[in-house]
């Protein structure tokens, strides 16, 4: 897909709406993981400035949509105003009315324009979401995900519920409609999400262009500066002995792996000088032996 996008010049926006801690993250992760970030890339806006607060709501968002051979991938959008903004309190309740209003005449005009919309709802219910909310709670690694917004939203599930339910009735476009991706399971919500998107994206198969690799021609002409003269960064990983595993790592790992081998070379080397000691240790004995016999 993403080399048909190249070659034909087409123009995808893919929207990842949901709850908090519905998917919507690892699935974007998933889809760009094996994509080059000059043809797909992510767009997660922060909360508005002074300045875009006083510009026309959809404004900071069109600067972001693609050009010709790009796919933008937003992990929300401009939806934030029909569900965060309207529940929470951050929007006025003209501001809402009217962004329902004009939503569905800005996606019209940008799928008129030639640009493939695709929105997704990540659908997760009260009891998993909890439980997410929980698990990133005690991960220090993730605990960034959790914000106070995201947690009071727990106390606004019924009122989400209702948001996201007009919202779909007004902006389940035909040109653009919404899809509902079941996340109680991470893994099989984004197979299926993936899946989906591929189904639905008009490509044809594309190879990338088969590329060969020259011969490096022989840099006669040129002396490297001593290595004293650069500035390493300090080689940690040479003084990590084993990672949580117990597995041995770089130079830990070598000298194992040589100790092995030397430990293996000295007992093929006894297999080999044992019959010769054998036939030493009967000499010596049969020696004794005579020694005592005279």
């Amino acid at each position: 897909m993403q080399e048909w996008v190249k070659e034909s010049g087409a123009r995808i926006v893919v929207i990842f709406e949901g709850r908090d801690a519905a998917g919507k993250g690892s699935a974007i992760k998933r889809v760009t993981e094996f994509l080059n970030p000059r043809v797909a890339r992510i767009v997660a806006l922060p909360v508005p400035t002074e300045r875009e607060r006083g510009q026309w709501y959809f404004q900071r968002y069109i600067e972001h949509l693609p050009s010709t051979g790009e796919i933008v991938l937003m992990d929300r959008s401009w939806y934030n105003r029909a569900g965060v903004e309207h529940v929470m309190g951050y929007c006025t309740p003209d501001e809402y009315r009217r962004f329902l209003h004009q939503a569905p005449l800005f996606e019209r005009m940008l799928v008129e324009d030639g640009i493939l919309l695709v929105k997704y709802w990540f659908s997760v219910s009260d009891h998993e979401q909890e439980r997410r909310f929980r698990s990133r709670l005690n991960d220090p690694m993730r605990r960034w995900k959790l914000s106070g917004t995201d947690l009071f939203s727990i106390t606004k599930w019924v009122d989400y519920s209702r948001a996201k339910d007009e919202m779909f009735v007004h902006t389940d476009l035909p040109e653009a409609p919404w899809w509902v991706v079941e996340s109680e399971d991470k893994r099989a919500a984004r197979l299926n999400m993936i899946s989906h998107l591929l189904s639905i994206v008009p490509y044809t198969h594309r190879e990338p262009p088969l590329v060969t690799i020259p011969v490096r021609p022989a840099g006669t002409e040129y002396e490297r500066p001593p290595r004293e003269l650069n500035r390493p960064v300090p080689d940690i990983a040479a003084n990590l002995s084993a990672e949580p595993t117990g597995k041995p790592k770089g130079k830990a790992k070598i000298k194992k792996q040589a100790k092995k081998k030397a430990k293996a070379e000295a007992k093929a080397e006894a297999a080999k000088l044992a019959p010769e000691k054998a036939a030493k240790q009967e000499a010596k004995q049969k020696a004794a032996e005579a020694k005592l016999t005279v």
